[in-house]
């Protein structure tokens, strides 16, 4: 059930709306948890900053994906979960790839080595510890890998949890996603 609205530019506080009129002037449209977040600019200006930081990571895409799915299942976020689906079928992962993905692990041992972790961030990461790391760095992971993909994570959880609040749910079969 939704819980908060969406907004157009007219109608959200003032920096808010300039910053989805850039976005509207752009994309011809606002993602409608972007125009929710625009209840709070504060939030909306945190997340865009964010949201383009880290897709500067060095991660390759289909990774990046797999990553947020990991995340978007373990937060329960139907929405989130939808969106990086849909993302990672049109960059060639396979069905199996996905639903391997949401489980926190993958075919290829390195890469469920690098879910695994992903998992430990979302749920318990107050136990990572060395070992943790070293293992990875056992797998071929760098330390800027580790750390983008504990950016992406954050990223994740942010945009997961919000949806969640503001109670955004995947448009149902056939239809599309409010703009």
């Amino acid at each position: 059930m939704r819980r908060l609205k969406p907004l157009e530019p007219a109608n959200a506080p003032a920096k808010s709306g300039e910053l989805l009129a850039e976005i509207i002037d752009r994309h011809g449209t606002a993602g409608d948890m972007v125009r929710t977040m625009a209840h709070s600019p504060a939030l909306l200006t945190g997340y865009l900053s964010f949201s383009r930081a880290m897709k500067r990571t060095k991660l390759p895409a289909a990774l990046g994906e797999k990553v947020s799915l990991a995340v978007q299942e373990w937060l329960g976020c139907a929405s989130c979960l939808a969106a990086h689906a849909d993302a990672a079928k049109a960059l060639g992962l396979s069905d199996t790839d996905i639903a391997l993905a949401r489980q926190g692990t993958a075919v290829d041992p390195r890469e469920a080595a690098l879910l695994a972790f992903v998992v430990n961030v979302v749920a318990e990461p107050a136990t990572l510890g060395d070992d943790d790391i070293a293992a990875l760095t056992a797998h071929g992971w760098t330390e800027r890998t580790i750390a983008d993909v504990v950016g992406l994570v954050a990223l994740n959880q942010l945009t997961g949890t919000f949806n969640l609040v503001a109670g955004i749910e995947p448009a149902p079969a056939g239809e599309t996603a409010p703009q």
